[in-house]
Order: C-alpha cells, then sequence, then structure tokens
C-alpha cells in the first residue's frame, strides 16, 4: 500500500469516528431537552396548582377565622414552593433545585392536607360550593402533577442511562452533560394526592 491510500484510510476512520461522535452527541441533546419538556408540563400544572391555593384559602378563611395559623402556614408553603417552582423552571434536572423542589412539594402537601382535614370539621365550609369546587379543581391538577412528574422521570432515567453507557459515557463528559435528578416526594403518604370527599 501506498501512502496516499494509507492517508485515505485513516481520513475515511476519522470521518466515521467524527460521524458516530456527532451522533451520540445528538441523542444525548435529544434525551436531555425531551425531559427539559417534560418537566415544563410538570411547571404547567404547579402553576396552575399554587394559583388555586389564595383561592381555596381566601374561602376557607371566613368559615376558619380561629384557625388562622392553618391558612398562613399553607400560604407560606405555597410561596416557597412557588419559588422552587420558578428555580427549578431556568434549570430543569439540577439536582439541588429539584431537591429543593421536592421538599417544598412535600411540606406544601402537608399544609393542604392539613387544611383539607380542617375543613372536615366544619360542615359549612364542607357544603360551600365555591370550597367544594376548588377542592375537586385541587384534587384534579395533583392527579396531572402526578402524571407529568412520571413522565418526566421516564425522560430523565432514559438521559441518564444513555450518558453513562460506553461509548456514550466518553462524549457525556467531554461535552458536560451532567447527570439529571428525578422528581421525587420522599414521604410515601405525600406521593398520593389529596383525597376529596363530600358528605
Amino acid at each position: 500500500m501506498n501512502t496516499t491510500t494509507t492517508l485515505l484510510i485513516l481520513a475515511g476512520l476519522l470521518l466515521l469516528a467524527g460521524f458516530f461522535v456527532v451522533a451520540l452527541y445528538n441523542k444525548l441533546v435529544t434525551l436531555r431537552n425531551r425531559f427539559r419538556n417534560a418537566y415544563a408540563q410538570i411547571d404547567v400544572q404547579l402553576k396552575r396548582r399554587y394559583d388555586l391555593i389564595p383561592n381555596l384559602v381566601e374561602t376557607a378563611r371566613a368559615y376558619l377565622q380561629h384557625e388562622r395559623g392553618t391558612l398562613e402556614a399553607v400560604i407560606a408553603a405555597r410561596n416557597t414552593a412557588s419559588t422552587a417552582r420558578t428555580t427549578a423552571a431556568t434549570q430543569p434536572g439540577d439536582p439541588t433545585a429539584m431537591k429543593a423542589l421536592s421538599g417544598a412539594e412535600g411540606a406544601l402537601s402537608g399544609t393542604l392536607g392539613r387544611l383539607f382535614a380542617l375543613s372536615e370539621a366544619y360542615p359549612d365550609l364542607k357544603a360551600n360550593t365555591t370550597m367544594q369546587g376548588l377542592m375537586e379543581e385541587l384534587s384534579s391538577t395533583e392527579n396531572k402533577v402526578a402524571f407529568s412528574r412520571q413522565a418526566y422521570n421516564d425522560a430523565v432515567m432514559a438521559y441518564n442511562t444513555q450518558r453513562e453507557v460506553f461509548p456514550s459515557s466518553i462524549v457525556s463528559s467531554g461535552f458536560n452533560f451532567s447527570a439529571a435528578e428525578l422528581f421525587v416526594i420522599e414521604e410515601p403518604a405525600q406521593r398520593e394526592p389529596p383525597q376529596v370527599a363530600f358528605a
């Protein structure tokens, strides 16, 4: 073989390797964009949830005048969760932001659970049609959040798996594709949406 043939073979191999790296890079970008889009669906539902909560609290305020602490705790937890949502929306998958959002969501679910339990003790509040409607909307939104969270977690798992397998791991480390964090609510009782029952 002469030098020209050897150079052509080497150039062909380098070109194939380049195409292979580009294909792996594009696959990682596609998977990253997929989990970011999945987070955007969660973000929409969380915003809707946070918009419903002040109306729920205002409706309950007239009936629960002696339960001011619970109402204030719900609003404080809602504000903390809303701030965590805004931070997570700027960088979906960031471990710090996602853990903060998970913790804030767990706290909000806990305070909402206390509000719902408290409303059971007030028959007039329980019978209020505005309160019933808001609780139904909130429960529906909780179900949508759970569904969106599952889609997001599935997309994160696909992305993380792709970035860890060989030879994608070489490309992911070379181009700084960092691991994405799952959106998991830690307390098993808080994984379920609040149950709304009207008697």
